[in-house]
């Protein structure tokens, strides 16, 4: 089984008549280097590192022509991944919050309408992470946030109207009750 020229050795070459899984024909064990020089386990002898490729084209990131892995060079990150996304490097391990608790104290005490459409957003967010909508989890907070805040703008001027209404309502009738003098 052959991979094509991977040179003497390093990181991406096959021990001589094997493939993945086979044992060097030394008979060899988990812990012995196949007798052809190099391996898994050794530098290759053009003095390459970590983040050099052997010359030969061998390395961590080449993969067999049979597909597999993730299709590419060690350093990338699987489908999916991302920062910001789960299953990548960085990622956030909760949602967002839903701020359903905000939602619901503004819908009962400022404004219903508004604190409705809070809370319908709010609920939209665990959903939409629970089934890989990630940035519409990350939208729908945002907007829940939104309609709490205008749902408590509209609940205090509702309350400082209803208070200016009540003052000048105590106003007018103390203005027109009957005056008694003694």
């Amino acid at each position: 089984m052959s991979y094509g020229n991977q040179g003497d050795g390093g990181y991406g070459a096959q021990p001589p008549g094997g493939g993945y899984g086979q044992q060097p024909p030394s008979g060899g064990g988990y812990g012995q280097q196949p007798p052809s020089g190099g391996g898994y386990g050794q530098q290759p002898p053009s003095g390459g590192g970590y983040g050099q490729q052997p010359p030969s084209g061998g390395g961590y990131g080449q993969q067999p022509p049979s597909g597999g892995g993730y299709g590419g060079g060690y350093g990338q990150q699987p489908p999916g991944g991302g920062y910001g996304q789960p299953g990548g490097y960085g990622a956030p391990q909760t949602p967002p919050d839903n701020h359903l608790v905000a939602a619901i104290l503004t819908t009962l005490f400022c404004c219903l309408p508004l604190g409705i459409v809070s809370i319908v957003k709010s609920s939209q967010v665990n959903s939409k992470w629970q089934v890989g909508d990630y940035q519409g989890a990350v939208q729908a907070s945002e907007e829940a946030k939104t309609w709490w805040k205008r749902s408590l703008i509209a609940g205090i001027i509702w309350w400082v109207l209803v208070i200016i209404g009540y003052v000048l309502l105590f106003v007018i009738v103390a203005a027109n009750a009957p005056s008694s003098t003694y």
